[in-house]
């Protein structure tokens, strides 16, 4: 396994996390990367307390975290609690200021890890405490900003200076990305898209196969999932999807969309829940081209520590030979 402060601060063996997708990453998928070595993230996401309370049970006495979505906690303030009290390692917080949450989830015994999008949230991270901090470029799947990953990881190092933790996230899928940030000055990768694709997922299988046939090129950001679902996600915030007939008929059309939406609410989840790949926002990042399989959790991790290894060495080679 590649040891870094990452690794030494979480007690794993790889420096590989996995994102806390909401709607995907259940109790069973946290506690599979955690027993391959990483640390599994629970995705508590809009604050559902009877999904929280399920997926740590799913988790059962394994090591894992939970992430939220920040600005949705103000309507969910017990499901915070409620996670905390299930003692977890780690809670992330992203999209939004997490300076009043940091006490509570520092009082619990849990490091504070704050997702970021630019410079100025990675700063306010910094100031609320944050232990770990996570760079998320807009390669990512689901929600993010406009900065990539290759800047925005070395430039939040940069600014922050050597001591804080950094994990970098948005189209990592492989070692070939765990190396690369490593280069970048992060001390470890938060994986999405990778593990939304793993058989521990809550992933519909239609989805996970329409992402295989996909490839980068494939997906776009956009409003349409959102207003379709009812959430009133920040202006600073768009989410990656696969392109498909739903985000061709809504895109650029918020306003009719927003009119229409209440109405088709019931078709948009039952669309869901049975996996239509066409009739709904499909939540995967431009990874979606260097994902060919839907192989365990375990799996992913020992791939992408082999991979990256393998890549290390041979850099090292380079400059050797």
């Amino acid at each position: 396994m590649i040891a870094t402060r990452l690794t030494r601060a979480l007690s794993i063996e790889a420096p590989i996390l996995s994102a806390p997708m909401a709607f995907a990453s259940g109790g069973a998928l946290a506690a599979a990367v955690t027993r391959a070595g990483g640390l599994g993230l629970i995705g508590g996401g809009y604050g559902d307390p009877a999904f929280v309370e399920a997926a740590f049970r799913d988790a059962g006495n394994t090591r894992v975290g939970c992430g939220f979505i920040t600005w949705r906690l103000p309507e969910h303030p017990d499901t915070l609690r409620l996670a905390l009290e299930r003692r977890p390692v780690a809670v992330m917080l992203s999209f939004g200021d997490p300076s009043p949450y940091a006490a509570a989830v520092r009082d619990a015994g849990a490091l504070l890890i704050c997702q970021v999008q630019d410079l100025p949230s990675a700063r306010l991270a910094r100031a609320a405490g944050a232990d770990v901090i996570v760079a998320q470029g807009a390669e990512a799947g689901g929600h993010g900003a406009t900065r990539a990953t290759m800047t925005l990881v070395p430039e939040v190092r940069d600014a922050l200076g050597p001591e804080p933790l950094l994990v970098a996230a948005g189209g990592i899928a492989d070692g070939r990305g765990l190396a690369s940030a490593l280069a970048l000055g992060a001390d470890g990768v938060l994986m999405g898209s990778r593990f939304w694709a793993s058989a521990e997922a809550l992933t519909h299988e239609r989805h996970v196969a329409a992402a295989i046939a996909a490839d980068g090129d494939g997906t776009v950001r956009q409003r349409a999932t959102d207003i379709a679902r009812g959430y009133d996600w920040p202006d600073a915030y768009t989410a990656r999807v696969l392109d498909n007939a739903f985000v061709r008929r809504w895109g650029g059309r918020p306003q009719e969309h927003r009119a229409a939406a209440a109405a088709q609410r019931e078709g948009y989840t039952e669309a869901f829940r049975a996996g239509d790949p066409e009739e709904v926002g499909v939540f995967v990042g431009e990874a979606a081209g260097l994902i060919y399989d839907r192989p365990t959790a375990a799996d992913i991790v020992a791939r992408t520590v082999a991979e990256a290894e393998a890549v290390i060495s041979a850099v090292a080679s380079l400059s050797t030979g």
